[in-house]
């Protein structure tokens, strides 16, 4: 049963999978937002480079990818590695395709959704 796994793992992967998601979605969204072609051939690729690093945007989200690091180690601390990888590599994927779609308004195809249902699958009988 999927309960047989200790409450604080499941709130620990799912610390990992949230900011993990949060990170990519406000990352994806900092780079698309500067368009790196126009600041180049403006100020050159310092310019570029120093337009993308200052993105408060990309800040937030790489400060999200920090704390999904240390949400991960902690999850490694308390559960086992067979888990803890799968289920958060897993359900990032499928948070990160929710989110993509309704935040990043992408184009999620079927093929997509199908793998996001199999994988959901996978993570329940691993829980198991």
């Amino acid at each position: 049963m999927v309960f047989s796994v200790a409450p604080q793992t499941w709130v620990s992967i799912l610390a990992v999978v949230t900011s993990a998601t949060a990170g990519d979605i406000l990352i994806a969204h900092a780079m698309k937002a500067v368009d790196l072609d126009a600041v180049r051939a403006e100020r050159g690729l310092k310019g570029a480079i120093v337009a993308v690093i200052t993105s408060p945007t990309l800040i937030l989200g790489i400060a999200c990818m920090a704390v999904s690091f240390f949400s991960l180690l902690f999850s490694l601390s308390g559960a086992d590695l067979s888990l803890v990888a799968p289920a958060t590599a897993s359900l990032t994927f499928v948070t990160t395709a929710i989110a993509a779609k309704f935040i990043l308004k992408e184009n999620v195809d079927r093929r997509r959704w199908l793998a996001a249902l199999c994988i959901c699958v996978g993570v329940v009988l691993l829980a198991f």
